[in-house]
């Protein structure tokens, strides 16, 4: 499994600690950035440049971090073929991939603490796509982009 990750400056820190999550359980990360706390630099840019490897099929997932996540997985849901969910528990994420076949995690750093974070990060990627009746809805969002 390859995960791939970016954050802007408020969400490096805690991208750093889900990082080091993830190798532990010898799961192969791409960071894209940001490479530090210290300068500010936009949720924008590493929301879509993290969505662009899902898209291209170079990364399983995705998982992008702000200070509230709200702004990174707004920018993450503007590549087509993107489903960001922003969880801030293990139960949304779970059921983001369950029920709405997400492909990418949103977190806030300044929202939950670095061993929630970890624990939301497993919920999703234990977490398979149910399809059945699922399936239609994701359908039928995924129609939206065209």
């Amino acid at each position: 499994m390859r995960i791939v990750l970016g954050s802007d400056h408020a969400g490096y820190p805690l991208k750093a600690a889900i990082i080091e999550h993830l190798e532990a359980k010898q799961i192969e990360v791409l960071d894209v950035g940001a490479k530090s706390a210290d300068k500010a630099e936009s949720y924008v840019n590493f929301g879509e440049k993290t969505a662009q490897v899902v898209a291209r099929g170079e990364a399983d997932f995705g998982i992008v971090i702000c200070g509230t996540g709200i702004g990174i997985s707004i920018a993450a849901n503007k590549v087509k073929g993107i489903r960001c969910a922003l969880c801030t528990n293990e139960f949304m994420s779970a059921l983001s991939r369950k029920h709405n076949d997400a492909n990418m995690l949103a977190l806030g750093a300044r929202v939950v603490a670095p061993h929630f974070a970890k624990a939301i990060v497993d919920a999703f990627l234990d977490a398979r796509f149910e399809g059945e009746r699922h399936a239609v809805r994701v359908g039928e969002i995924c129609a939206l982009e065209d």
